[in-house]
């Protein structure tokens, strides 16, 4: 019997595996329920996707002094690459990757620097977006390669491949949020809707890589919300519904919680006619069988790019002077929702930044209060710029949020959601014979000539109350992270890498280090000492937003790991 076999047994046995010494170092499903402070286990660290460090070594107090501890370059078989990987930490050692799907080991240990310890090589065809890994026994799995995209599971001390499993029968799929591993499962979405895909959630066997289900976003024929896929064209073939972004778990009712991307061509609706399921939706599945429990959509028939794949973060709270068990989320739309963990009914929808795309939200169905069911085509707030040839209304916020994939935190200090978000507004018209694979499937085209600029915003999630915002004149495609030292850090793509108050929201620490970021920041302990962990190199996506920063036209980027301590 393996060591993956051994633990998958134990836990279909109900043995508990802390009480075997063999596999006292392995990432057992009960670590992962219960993760130790000093490490950080999975892409959100913890299973409520709250991004909150409970370490307190670095604080409000002494944050002044924080200074680079050490740097590792990564990366290096091409020019401008890139990740948007949290990096993993388990007991001194370190796990990124980057955008060719490279795996690195990093003994990090000593605290004044990082040595490589191997690195798996999956022989990637080309450069892609990348979020990095989960842990799960003695393995390290991770999403890598397209036609076809697989799953790679890698021995944590050898660095040597385990299994490999590949979806050849979905070609057009890439895996680019890190995979999820809850009990002997891992849990994990395709992407790449945006080239027009029909996209997926599955999960694998953690032991052995055998894929076990699979349950696609986008209903065919026959399946309950087709009937939202109006029209001649079979949109539904090709309709997107990416999930790109690592879900969430809640272990006392074995629900798993994951968003789902726009419809495609994301601007023109008229290809697609229809409210458009389950995309732009937070759907809770049943990670055994892959059953859906329930779904809420943001946004029916989107036609701004409004996807949905941001974290949806687990809270407790009291509402009517009730205890309650919600989600919450910083939704693209420009909107805060709070909902039931159980059903997904709503609790509130508040604007946490500029929105002009609807009139408001119905507080009770967290439905647009301008959305009517009756319409093939939406046209909400009337600034869709459907009418070729008028003068063209801006849009708020833009196509790219708001908030996206870089994750807003809570702390479980303040009881605030820490909302990162891009301030801009656009004007987006259609082009309607961008649909095909040979003109791209965008459906039209986004544009402003002003510079892009950020926020971070503290949000109470059971009121919706807005406490405090700060604006950054640079995009934040990075995120925020939460510490119990009072702190919110933050990463931005002129290179400057900040702690603020998680109260006042004033910053207390700052340092530059030249290239920008499309990765969140994290945090671990080792031998008594904190340190918060960053890697540079952002995304191509993220360079583009700084056309209109003439200040940063010639910056340079590379794919570094930073890590500071006191």
């Amino acid at each position: 019997m393996t060591r993956q076999q051994s633990i998958k047994s134990a836990l279909l046995g109900g043995v508990v595996l802390a009480a075997w010494p063999a596999l006292a170092a392995d990432v057992t499903p009960q670590r992962l329920v219960n993760p130790e402070p000093q490490n950080w286990l999975m892409n959100h660290r913890t299973y409520d996707g709250q991004r909150f460090s409970p370490l307190e070594r670095i604080n409000k107090t002494n944050v002044k002094g924080l200074k680079l501890a050490y740097a590792v370059p990564l990366g290096g078989a091409a020019g401008n690459e890139f990740t948007n990987a949290t990096p993993l930490v388990e007991d001194g050692f370190m796990y990124v990757t980057d955008s060719w799907g490279v795996l690195y080991k990093i003994d990090v240990t000593s605290g004044e620097y990082g040595r490589i310890v191997w690195r798996m090589d999956p022989k990637q065809e080309r450069q892609l977006r990348n979020r990095g890994a989960t842990l799960w026994g003695n393995l390290v799995i991770t999403g890598a390669g397209i036609n076809p995209a697989r799953i790679i599971a890698t021995d944590k001390e050898t660095g040597k491949i385990v299994w490999d499993t590949a979806f050849p029968e979905t070609p057009e799929v890439t895996f680019t949020s890190a995979p999820l591993a809850i009990k002997d499962k891992i849990v994990f979405g395709a992407a790449n809707g945006d080239q027009g895909v029909r996209d997926w959630m599955g999960a694998l066997d953690a032991a052995t890589g055998k894929k076990l289900w699979l349950k696609y976003t986008i209903p065919g024929p026959g399946e309950p919300g087709h009937e939202t896929w109006k029209g001649n064209t079979n949109a539904w073939q090709t309709g997107g519904g990416a999930i790109w972004v690592t879900g969430t778990y809640d272990p006392a009712t074995n629900q798993t919680f994951w968003g789902t991307g726009n419809p495609v061509p994301m601007f023109d609706p008229f290809h697609r006619p229809g409210d458009n399921l389950y995309t732009n939706s937070a759907i809770s599945y049943n990670p055994d069988t892959g059953a859906m429990n329930w779904f809420f959509q943001y946004t029916p028939g989107d036609i701004w790019d409004y996807d949905e794949v941001g974290t949806h973060i687990l809270i407790d709270g009291n509402v009517g002077g009730e205890p309650r068990k919600l989600m919450t989320h910083s939704a693209r739309n420009g909107f805060l929702y709070t909902m039931e963990r159980g059903n997904g009914t709503m609790v509130l929808a508040k604007p946490y930044t500029e929105v002009n795309w609807t009139k408001g939200i119905d507080q009770k169905t967290g439905k647009p209060l301008d959305y009517d069911p009756s319409k093939d085509i939406q046209t909400y707030a009337g600034v869709g710029n459907l009418v070729p040839g008028e003068p063209l209304k801006k849009v708020c916020p833009s196509q790219a949020g708001g908030n996206n994939y870089w994750p807003s935190s809570y702390s479980q200090r303040t009881k605030l959601v820490y909302i990162p978000a891009l301030t801009n507004c656009v004007t987006i018209t259609i082009d309607r014979a961008k649909h095909n694979k040979e003109l791209g499937w965008n459906g039209g085209l986004s544009q402003t000539p002003d510079r892009w600029e950020s926020s971070i915003t503290a949000v109470d999630p059971l009121t919706g109350e807005v406490k405090k915002s700060v604006t950054m004149k640079y995009p934040n495609y990075s995120g925020t992270l939460a510490t119990g030292g009072g702190l919110i850090f933050a990463a931005l793509l002129d290179g400057t890498v900040s702690a603020y108050d998680d109260t006042s929201l004033e910053e207390l620490w700052k340092i530059n280090v030249g290239s920008g970021f499309s990765a969140p920041p994290m945090t671990f302990e080792v031998n008594g000492k904190q340190y918060v962990a960053i890697v540079s190199g952002p995304s191509p996506v993220s360079r583009g937003r700084l056309a209109n920063t003439p200040e940063l036209r010639d910056q340079r980027h590379a794919l570094v790991l930073f890590v500071f301590g006191l």
